[in-house]
């Protein structure tokens, strides 16, 4: 893609466009052109920003408001989030110039018009250049091209989280050196959702895929707060290995503009969100994957079931894999897995959730 874009569409990026839409979004991208099934959806580029900041003027007036603080570094937790907040509000109360809301306008009725749903629901995702698990913020369920701007603008300004901030201070960087693209992606009507990897990421066995699932969107899995469904199924035979059905108290769905958590209903709580046609079709997802990309992957999937069976699973994530253990140890491995697997069922966060007000959704 030309460098100078300031849109672009899934089919038009490849993995190599990271440096210009973010990883997520050149990720979608490489996936859309492997044939996977992807959601449609556009790119906003690093360089829309920079037009942003430039149109407008506030490049400038950050420019000066950070050139005028202290050095944060030691800073507590308070002035971190006072400082947080005045630049996030810089950002999100900017009037946005009307050349680049036309642009994301006439993108978002091009995807209206492909998906064939006036005022299609999407997810506005940020994708940073460098990984930052948990720093910069998405939403989910934005419906209308007014919201869909306005929620650009949020993900520009989740740059600066309270733990953005305080990471690129820890490791010397300014305080405005990330920058975000962002992901517009039609929303999945998702029954059920979650993670996969294609390499355990607590022992290190290939051999096998992970599959963690929850009822609602995925985003109930990621956050780690809710008890998940979880499934090893083998690589070579697609048999299901192991299978642990968690006790599912709450999961996210979308709600009238946005998703939020729910309580699953109590005959769905000890159900298994998934049935066993579709974790092995998740499985081959993963392999498929994998086998494409040539590296482990970690990958966010969701079920929807206003599509058939073997075209109702949709890719919406994918990333390297990274294993805490550098190889699998064979006369080992068995004893290992009983073990880990042990310690996993174990585990009932369940009671966690009841502690969830108000979650915003981040990657």
């Amino acid at each position: 893609m030309e460098k100078k874009m300031f849109i672009c569409w899934f089919e038009e990026l490849c993995k190599d466009d990271a440096p210009v839409v973010g990883k997520k979004c050149a990720n979608l991208g490489e996936m859309t052109r492997l044939g996977m099934n992807v959601p449609p959806g556009f790119s906003l580029t690093l360089a829309l920003y920079e037009k942003f900041l430039q149109d407008s003027g506030l490049g400038e007036r950050l420019g000066r408001y950070i050139g005028n603080l202290e050095d944060l570094k030691g800073a507590g937790v308070e002035r971190l989030r006072g400082v947080s907040s005045e630049l996030r509000g810089m950002i999100e109360n900017e009037p946005m110039p009307k050349e680049i809301a036309n642009l994301i306008w006439e993108h978002y009725d091009e995807l209206c018009k492909r998906v064939g749903i006036p005022n299609t629901s999407v997810s506005v995702r940020s994708a940073g250049v460098a990984s930052r698990p948990g720093m910069f913020e998405t939403y989910l369920n934005i419906e209308g091209k007014e919201e869909v701007v306005d929620h650009v603008q949020k993900v520009w300004a989740s740059a600066f989280t309270p733990r953005a901030i305080a990471f690129r201070i820890s490791k010397g960087l300014a305080i405005d050196y990330d920058m975000l693209g962002v992901a517009v992606v039609k929303m999945v009507n998702a029954r059920a959702a979650g993670i996969g990897f294609t390499i355990d990421p607590v022992l290190g066995d290939d051999s096998k895929v992970i599959i963690e699932a929850n009822w609602g969107l995925g985003e109930g899995v990621v956050s780690g707060v809710e008890n998940v469904d979880r499934w090893t199924v083998d690589k070579q035979t697609l048999k299901i290995v192991e299978s642990s059905v968690g006790k599912k108290m709450k999961c996210v769905i979308n709600m009238e503009k946005s998703a939020d958590w729910a309580e699953v209903p109590s005959d769905k709580q000890d159900k298994p969100c998934l049935s066993d046609e579709e974790i092995k079709a998740v499985a081959e997802v993963a392999i498929h994957l994998e086998q494409k990309l040539g590296q482990p992957q970690d990958m966010e999937w969701a079920v929807d079931p206003d599509f058939p069976a073997g075209k109702n699973v949709f890719l919406l994530q994918t990333r390297l894999a990274k294993s805490v253990a550098k190889k699998a140890v064979s006369e080992s491995k068995d004893l290992a897995d009983k073990l880990a697997s042990n310690l996993r069922s174990s585990v009932d966060v369940s009671k966690t959730a009841e502690k969830i007000k108000k979650v915003v959704f981040k990657f």
